[in-house]
């Protein structure tokens, strides 16, 4: 099953979240208590009524859910938690499916659930929404990731970004944003001119034979710089019909056209990696409609600017950065961070929330934008940045080159000629972006359990295996009334049922939980322990060939747990096979 272009719209407008769903029907229970104690005089007046938690304890021995609401309320109610707890629990409304409630250690309220209470997961796991939630609550948020500056081929780091950023747009929508994905192109200004210099002398260089020429300071150093400058050659007619050409002309027609063909080649690249963008937003675009002359006014109007030497300087120290920074210089041209402001709040005028994705020579950038924007009047916590740390290959243990391009940079175009897109995709998903990755080649090609991404894709392919058999047995799909959970007769009571069971009805707080922490890496994880809790149901309970109504409900748990299994890897954009 290969992933989807994007998450599935929800069929209805409160998917089913049973975890989240079952917390706050005990805290109604919790808050209802310790009113009728309070109203009761078991417990004394409160000036204030602290919040508590209902969460799902570390040792699920204690319980499916446990409260701290005793130990919130013991300082204003200037009491022992424990005696607080007792009070609660005398005037908690014990109803199904709560089958037993207990006060532990200091004054934790723990609750124990009938085991049937997860049945009508089974049904809700196999909708195609299933995971979906409305926590996003449709805010429109634009993330950018990637966006390499059009200067040479995408790398590996960019293959970082590229698989963590649409990782986390599919799970922000899947969690009820409005996602939509930017690549910003810097077509214009000091990278478009920098990289015109390393053009202007790698013509002379491979074209017109001169060795006797050097590149110029800043000038970009790649020698793959030659081969796009003899494709642009020929495109443009040969030799002799671009040696014809007036020089600055001939200069700005080559580098124009080698900047296209390096944007289609990561067009090309990104969309057989299966990242698709909505927007290629472009730096001339942003310069042709007066953006940045608009916002450099805007920051003079708002007094924040002062002359110094002739240039323009922004006072950006207001603001929390460690030094000013110079806006427009004394020759009347602007600095790069001028256009970089002026996306930015070209960014914030389109949507809620601005997401950016940046490589970690950027970690330094990011007060200075903050700083501009606050100074043009944006709310800048409406600007969230992920810093994309390095990655490095390895191989039997070592660091390894392997680039074609004389050891400069590995090129993403490279890298997934040595690596399956799937495994590509889950080892750098599956990290958090803010620590340093080595990618180990060996252990990303292995077809065996030790890869992580293998694993979870075999107890996919193991599931869709069973149902197969037990179609062609005639077993499946359950007919209505055959029993199972649809006609919730069992309970799913063997302790591998329940564990598996529960496993599954965690997936949409990971999801929510993905969204709103910025962290898609934690569903390789959950993915990761929700195989394993197949692997080991399958091991511990016959399946085919068990009593009629268990087989029937068993088959109905197999299908829910291959449902999830096939949403998770699709939120991580890595495909679900029914075979291996």
């Amino acid at each position: 099953m290969a992933p989807t272009d994007e998450p599935r719209a929800p069929e209805s407008a409160a998917p089913a979240r049973p975890i989240a769903e079952m917390q706050a029907r005990l805290a109604a229970l919790v808050e209802e208590a310790v009113a009728q104690a309070l109203a009761e005089g078991d417990l004394p007046p409160l000036e204030e009524r602290p919040e508590f938690r209902v969460e799902i304890p570390n040792d699920r021995s204690h319980g499916d859910f446990a409260t701290n609401a005793a130990l919130a309320l013991a300082r204003p109610a200037r009491q022992n938690p424990r005696a607080i707890a007792q009070a609660i629990v005398r005037w908690l409304k014990v109803e199904p499916p709560i089958a037993e409630v207990s006060v532990a250690g200091p004054g934790f309220i723990n609750f124990r659930l009938v085991p049937s209470w997860l049945n009508p997961v089974v049904t809700a796991a196999r909708r195609p929404d299933w995971g979906s939630s409305a926590v996003g609550g449709g805010r429109r948020i634009l993330v950018e990731f990637v966006s390499a500056n059009p200067t040479g081929p995408l790398n590996l780091v960019n293959a970082r970004s590229a698989a963590y950023g649409d990782a986390l747009c599919r799970v922000l929508a899947a969690a009820g944003y409005h996602v939509e994905r930017e690549y910003y192109v810097n077509d214009a200004g000091n990278q478009f001119q920098r990289f015109a210099d390393a053009v202007r002398v790698r013509y002379m260089q491979a074209v017109e034979g001169r060795a006797d020429v050097e590149l110029p300071e800043g000038a970009y150093p790649g020698e793959y710089i030659i081969g796009y400058v003899q494709a642009a050659v020929e495109a443009l007619g040969g030799r002799g019909a671009v040696a014809a050409l007036p020089e600055e002309e001939r200069v700005e027609r080559l580098a124009r056209w080698a900047v296209e063909r390096i944007i289609a080649e990561a067009q090309d690249v990104l969309a057989r990696y299966r990242v698709r963008f909505d927007r290629w937003m472009r730096e001339s675009e942003l310069r042709e409609r007066g953006v940045a002359d608009a916002v450099f006014r805007r920051l003079v109007a708002s007094g924040h600017t002062y002359v110094q030497d002739g240039a323009v300087w922004l006072r950006t120290t207001a603001f929390g950065d460690d030094k000013d920074r110079v806006l427009r210089r004394a020759d009347g041209t602007y600095t790069y961070i001028v256009p970089d402001i002026a996306y930015h709040a070209d960014k914030l005028e389109r949507c809620d929330i601005a997401l950016d994705i940046l490589g970690q020579d950027h970690h330094g950038y990011v007060p200075r934008l903050r700083a501009a924007l606050a100074a043009l009047g944006y709310d800048t916590s409406r600007l969230e940045v992920l810093i994309n740390q390095m990655v490095h290959l390895v191989r039997g243990g070592e660091r390894v080159r392997m680039s074609k391009r004389r050891g400069e940079f590995v090129t993403m175009e490279e890298f997934l000629g040595e690596v399956d897109i799937d495994a590509a995709r889950w080892f750098f998903a599956a990290r958090a972006l803010d620590s340093t990755m080595e990618f180990d080649l060996d252990l990303a090609n292995l077809r065996t359990n030790e890869n992580p991404v293998y694993y979870v894709q075999y107890a996919h392919a193991r599931i869709a295996s069973l149902l197969e058999r037990a179609a062609e047995a005639g077993a499946w799909p359950v007919e209505a009334g055959a029993g199972g959970a649809e006609a919730a007769p069992y309970g799913y009571e063997e302790p591998a049922e329940r564990a598996l069971l529960w496993e599954i009805a965690r997936f949409p707080e990971e999801v929510a939980q993905a969204a709103e922490l910025r962290a898609p890496h934690r569903l390789a994880v959950y993915a990761r322990e929700l195989a394993a809790a197949y692997h080991t149901f399958y091991t511990d309970c016959r399946v085919l060939g068990a009593e009629p109504p268990v087989q029937a409900a068993r088959l109905l748990l197999s299908d829910a747990t291959r449902h999830t299994l096939a949403r998770c890897l699709d939120l991580l954009g890595v495909s679900a096979p029914e075979r291996m």
